[in-house]
């Protein structure tokens, strides 16, 4: 799909940056329902995660394994919603939240960007599951996008009528990235890549969105050839600035 089509399907909020993994700082964990409300505050796109439960619903997590973010381990793959409420706490206190209490939150008040976590092949199940929620609870499709580095999870979704992106780095991803770019409506690309002159040429003619901009410099190299960046550790009005 062309720049122009796909930017007629969007809510403009979404070019002037999007909050990694919510608007998360010292104070407030990553994919945490404080990082969200501090979006919102700030009128600040959201990007998230999402994984499939052992008991088929949806977790808001970047990495499989809890470790990191609570600092207890376990697969949420292999958990079920009751037992990660039980048993986790992120490390602001917070909860670790399901997809719907994250869509209650926000309430499309700021745009959702949804990257589907693909794992141990899980792609359909987990696309299903995206499908059954998003066609109960979205009034305005342009406050959602879907991402993933897997294209088979986002293939399904198109029936959703919501902006597709194809997550891509360097490595396989790249190869993912060379073949199937075409099969989604647009894509979301590391920002160590824009160096390759093909990513450069790619934006005349459709979009494209960067991540994660850590820094104004980031930000500078990447600004000819994006239409917005998801950013973290930065003042959001020198992003908003530098985009418009």
């Amino acid at each position: 799909m062309n720049k122009k089509k796909v930017l007629e399907k969007l809510n403009p909020l979404l070019l002037k940056g999007i909050a990694h993994r919510g608007f998360h700082n010292d104070k407030y964990t990553e994919n945490g329902m404080n990082a969200f409300s501090n979006a919102i505050r700030h009128n600040l796109p959201i990007e998230l995660d999402i994984h499939l439960t052992k008991d088929n619903e949806l977790i808001v997590c970047h990495d499989e394994d809890l470790k990191r973010t609570t600092g207890t381990s376990g697969i949420i793959e292999d958990l079920t919603v009751e037992e990660i409420k039980k048993n986790y706490r992120l490390l602001d206190g917070g909860e670790v939240p399901t997809f719907l209490e994250v869509l209650d939150l926000v309430n499309e008040q700021v745009p959702l960007v949804i990257e589907l976590k693909v794992f141990r092949k899980n792609y359909k199940p987990l696309s299903k599951k995206v499908i059954e929620v998003l066609s109960e609870r979205v009034r305005d499709k342009r406050n959602y996008m879907l991402i993933s580095f897997d294209p088979r999870s986002l293939w399904p979704l198109k029936k959703l009528g919501i902006i597709r992106s194809l997550l891509a780095t360097g490595g396989e991803y790249f190869y993912v990235y060379r073949y199937f770019r075409h099969t989604v409506e647009s894509v979301d690309l590391d920002q160590t890549l824009f160096d390759k002159k093909q990513i450069q040429k790619y934006h005349k003619r459709y979009f494209v969105n960067a991540w994660t901009i850590e820094s104004e410099e980031q930000l500078d190299k990447v600004l000819p050839y994006v239409d917005t960046v998801t950013f973290q550790h930065m003042d959001e009005n020198i992003v908003r600035s530098k985009l418009k």
